[in-house]
């Protein structure tokens, strides 16, 4: 696995979200993507369109209200020879305090034809701010 190239990805995949430029963050998700996401307790199943249509409303959000992300990289963990999972929690920032709760992504990008992308998350909702401190865990990276 080359290290360096997903490095290169994840760090301007979360430029391009820190940004909340959808055009950017787009080049980094599969049109093959799936997802999961658990809000309220109620488990909710969604692909590529819902995903950019979800980021768009995000970024709209946060550009609006001229707030900003906090996102915090809690894990690295190399899955296979093509695949690495990025355990990530962002909140959004506004008027300089960050919001209690923010969301818990498991995202798993793999590398296809030299090119990595999104391919699918597992996403918590609703997280306090506070447990989501992450670990040193970074395997391999």
């Amino acid at each position: 696995m080359d290290n360096q190239s997903f490095r290169d990805v994840l760090d301007a995949f979360l430029q391009a979200w820190e940004k909340s430029s959808l055009t950017e963050l787009e080049r980094y998700i599969s049109t093959e993507y799936e997802a999961r996401e658990v809000r309220d307790g109620e488990m909710e199943a969604f692909g590529y369109a819902e995903s950019i249509e979800g980021w768009r409303q995000g970024f709209d959000f946060v550009k609006g209200k001229g707030a900003a992300w906090e996102i915090r990289e809690v894990a690295v963990i190399p899955m296979k020879e093509d695949e690495v999972m990025a355990v990530l929690f962002a909140t959004i920032v506004l008027d300089s305090k960050p919001m209690e709760t923010g969301n818990l992504f498991f995202d798993t990008f793999k590398n296809e034809d030299y090119n990595w992308k999104l391919v699918r998350s597992y996403i918590e909702t609703g997280v306090e701010r506070g447990l989501a401190r992450g670990t040193d865990l970074k395997l391999g990276l």
